[in-house]
């Protein structure tokens, strides 16, 4: 398996249960010099779509109590988080960078190279 392979299999990881994700974090830490950006790029996306999906969770809790508006916001907002993690996987799988949509760019500005 070449480093471009091993990369692309550790970003799709990234993508797959939170527990995909740690062994992801520890495969790209024990990985030195250019060939872990790839990764790191992909679990940091992983990252802010996780704290994007905690964020929806308490929004939803909060709707569950407004009767037919709440169940209909829950929904958009269940349907765009996965949305936006389809995106992202395929992106992985193809081997691009692809930011969150809306969030992303800024995201990756506040955490910066983080495991890197």
């Amino acid at each position: 398996m070449n480093l471009k392979s091993l990369n692309k299999t550790n970003a799709i990881l990234a993508y797959c249960t939170l527990i995909g994700w740690i062994i992801s974090m520890v495969r790209v830490s024990s990985s030195e010099g250019e060939e872990r950006k790839f990764t790191a790029f992909h679990l940091r996306q992983m990252l802010i779509l996780m704290l994007m999906g905690a964020g929806i969770s308490i929004i939803d809790t909060i709707f569950f109590f407004i009767p037919f508006f709440g169940l209909i916001v829950i929904n958009i907002l269940s349907f765009a988080l996965f949305v936006c993690w389809l995106i992202l996987l395929i992106a992985a799988i193809q081997g691009e960078k692809k930011y969150v949509p809306f969030v992303g760019q800024a995201g990756e500005r506040m955490l910066g190279d983080m495991f890197e």
